[in-house]
């Protein structure tokens, strides 16, 4: 196991293959464990780093900075203690908003991001309110909380140990990252994205009862150039409901992104 110091916390993270590099970002209260269909589908050709982010899985679980802000320059800083060149963000929810934002922070840095259900905003009434109520919900009962509302993420194709594991993953996880929850809820990315300056693919599972399809269409329209992928027959998590049409749009993304650059230079 590989382990980097960022900011005062131990950041446990995967290095492997060679080739273009991918750098994975779980979502909220997950591990690098979310993303084994990508590690094992794309090392063959390209370098895949994925990383717990602070506060999860194998990474300090500090009580201070868990922050949509400090967890982007846990990347940034990451990709360049590990001298990649350029690597494509891809994040899966909330980790789809530590990914744009940190290459909206170091444009130059980064080759292109893939956000996969996410980035969220909250256009439904209630919704801000739904998610102030799960963060008291955890603190009177995590475990409770957890196994009424992680199952929702997935749609009807993945079976109870895919949602079981899940869960286990986030009570394994540090409770400080619920502070997420209060800012996330108040975080909108709109007013940012039309100044993304990297290539951007949007992928999202069409049954996503967390966040609905028509904020990532409506996020891509945002985006210069961006694309908008539907993942059929997946919810939330289309990355492990559906890894083999996930997998197929990440390789084009990352073959079309490292053309690109490659022909301007």
């Amino acid at each position: 196991m590989r382990f980097i110091e960022i900011d005062h916390t131990e950041v446990h993270y995967e290095d492997i293959g060679a080739g273009p590099g991918v750098v994975l970002v779980h979502g909220w209260g997950t591990s690098a464990r979310a993303w084994n269909a990508q590690l094992a589908g794309l090392v063959d050709d390209h370098r895949v780093i994925a990383l717990d982010a602070r506060g999860c899985g194998r990474s300090g679980h500090p009580a201070l900075g868990n922050t949509i802000a400090r967890n982007a320059q846990d990347l940034l800083d990451l990709c360049a203690a590990l001298e990649l060149d350029v690597p494509v963000l891809v994040g899966s929810s909330i980790g789809a908003t530590y990914a744009i934002e940190a290459a909206l922070i170091d444009p130059e840095a980064i080759g292109g991001v893939v956000a996969i259900d996410g980035p969220a905003h909250w256009p439904a009434q209630g919704m801000t309110d739904r998610l102030h109520g799960l963060r008291h919900a955890l603190v009177r009962d995590r475990a409770g909380t957890l196994a009424q509302w992680v199952p929702n993420w997935f749609g009807p194709a993945i079976g109870d140990d895919m949602r079981a594991s899940t869960i286990r993953q986030i009570l394994e996880s540090g409770t400080h990252i619920d502070a997420l929850l209060d800012e996330h809820a108040r975080y909108d990315p709109r007013p940012a994205l039309p100044g993304l300056a990297v290539p951007a693919a949007f992928v999202h599972g069409r049954l996503d009862a967390e966040i609905p399809l028509a904020v990532a269409r409506e996020c891509a329209a945002l985006v210069p150039g961006a694309e908008l992928i539907v993942i059929e027959d997946a919810g939330h998590m289309a990355h492990q409901e559906q890894p083999l049409a996930v997998n197929a749009a990440l390789r084009r993304f990352v073959a079309t992104t490292s053309q690109a650059r490659h022909a301007v230079r």
